[in-house]
């Protein structure tokens, strides 16, 4: 077996066997930030919760609502055409790019497209698979402080006569995200971040005064997308990939419905690529050092000018720079938009000025945030496939006896951030919503993550140090792994790796 395809299965063995054993740490970890319980959200998506009464909450019926029925309503209507348009244009590409490959539904094809006869049947519906506080967004959106996402899993929810399997989870989620605090609420930031810290103690999450008590209609913003639009199974001509549709839907009030809109951050390399005058633009925002300080906590908001509107994340991608990656030429060699100059001179203009970057020492480093500040880049990394928040599945038969994984390294990662941001807004502070790579996160003084594979430990992301230290990358330094591990480079090009063993 090749190098890649050694570490890719190492990865997978650390997604579907690694994490279960740390279930009991993962509930500590989300406390206050997420819910995944398997009895509560079945309670909930009974309730209030269920899709179909926060979209329609005029519908009065018992019966959950099919997505034959959801897709009909028009408030849905814009988001069936907009994924629509995505699988055409999907297609057009593979079979211009690929044309002596098949693809389409079923085994028989190279690549395997999803089935929408699936999304739109009177089959399947969309069950509410985990809850994600997102106040640590209050950034983004301060008069909402933050976000709340309900996350629905696309579900086989009607069982054929004689039928014994359990409801297959298909390959998509719809993520609703509502505003924390509505429009006209008679509560602040603080109030709702010590309703969510305090119910993670006591188990008050729906009831009265509860910080679920806050969610309606009223609050509803967006929807995401993220579906598994085709599947390429290894072949003798390639290993396999999985490519993942994202797309956005912001709620229109005037017109009652959801319409396509561009993605936060989610660079449109493809358009900058091919445009000078939006390419020059580009650079000189991004590099302001307002923006770049932005950029390196991670709380930059890219202007609409220069995204996208739909995107699509393969995996896996590996360790090594590739086409697959959204940030890929846009740094260095002809055409690119930033030169290793230009980004050199604006992080020495940036320390000059007095700033301290906390991420972003380096043009390596540039790249990497271009990377993961992307809707589609964060996606590749440290994910469960092409997901970071798959979900528990409490409709299986024995989901008690089940092995449940709701969330990927990343999600678990990034909860003592989270959780830090939410005891701040509770107390009054200023909160500091700066983020580490999506690869590594932030401890926050914590000694919560030390030795898991979400930091230091085994598996987890690393940066293999070299002699002299003064020749190793300065936004990686201080990547390395616990005592008794050593961090092996997982590419042939980059330095970034894996922490395993020791060899002897």
């Amino acid at each position: 077996m090749s190098r890649v395809p050694r570490f890719l299965a190492i990865v997978f063995a650390l997604l579907y066997g690694a994490l279960p054993a740390h279930a009991a740490q993962d509930a500590a970890l989300e406390r206050g930030t997420a819910v995944t319980d398997l009895a509560t959200l079945r309670e909930l998506d009974a309730g209030k919760f269920r899709l179909d009464r926060l979209l329609l909450p005029e519908r009065s019926a018992d019966i959950p609502l099919a997505n034959s029925e959801l897709f009909a309503v028009p408030s849905m209507a814009p988001v069936r055409r907009a994924i629509d348009g995505e699988f055409e244009r999907y297609i057009a590409r593979r079979r211009a790019s690929l044309p002596k490959e098949t693809i389409g539904v079923g085994e028989g094809f190279d690549f395997q497209l999803f089935d929408r006869t699936q999304l739109y049947s009177a089959e399947t519906r969309f069950v509410l698979a985990g809850i994600v506080n997102r106040m640590d967004r209050t950034y983004a959106a301060e008069a909402s402080c933050g976000e709340i996402r309900l996350i629905y899993r696309l579900t086989r929810a009607n069982k054929a006569a004689g039928d014994d399997a359990s409801p297959p989870r298909l390959p998509m989620t719809l993520n609703l995200v509502l505003k924390a605090k509505g429009e006209g609420a008679a509560i602040n930031c603080s109030e709702i971040a010590g309703r969510w810290l305090a119910a993670s103690l006591r188990g008050m999450l729906s009831v009265r005064d509860g910080p679920l008590d806050l969610i309606t209609h009223e609050n509803i913003d967006r929807i995401e997308t993220n579906l598994q639009i085709a599947h390429a199974p290894k072949s003798s001509v390639r290993d396999f990939r999985t490519d993942y549709l994202l797309k956005v839907f912001r709620y229109d009030r005037d017109a009652r419905a959801f319409a396509e809109s561009p993605m936060e951050n989610q660079i449109d390399r493809a358009r900058l690529l091919a445009d000078d005058g939006l390419k020059r633009e580009f650079r000189a925002w991004l590099l302001d050092p307002a923006n770049l300080v932005a950029f390196d906590r991670g709380t930059v908001l890219i202007p609409e000018k220069f995204l996208a509107s739909g995107a699509i994340a393969p995996t896996p991608v590996g360790f090594d720079p590739s086409d697959l990656e959204p940030e890929f030429g846009l740094v260095q060699g002809e055409g690119a938009v930033f030169s290793e100059a230009d980004v050199v001179a604006a992080l020495r203009k940036a320390v000059a000025g007095g700033v301290k970057l906390q991420n972003i020492r380096s043009l390596a480093g540039f790249e990497r945030r271009l990377n993961d500040v992307t809707c589609s880049g964060c996606h590749q990394t440290r994910g469960i496939g092409g997901f970071h928040f798959p979900g528990v599945d409490w409709m299986a038969d024995k989901p008690s006896n089940s092995t449940v994984v709701p969330a990927s390294p990343h999600f678990f990662g990034d909860q003592i951030r989270r959780r830090d941001i939410l005891v701040s807004l509770r107390d009054g502070k200023s909160p500091d919503y700066s983020r580490g790579f999506a690869s590594r996160p932030q401890l926050r003084g914590s000694t919560e993550l030390a030795g898991t594979n979400y930091y230091d430990g085994w598996g987890a992301h690393c940066y293999a140090q070299g002699k002299p230290s003064a020749n190793n990358d300065a936004s990686f330094r201080d990547w390395t792994c616990a005592e008794g591990l050593t961090c092996q480079a997982a590419g042939k090009i980059s330095r970034i790796g894996m922490c395993f063993v020791k060899s002897r």
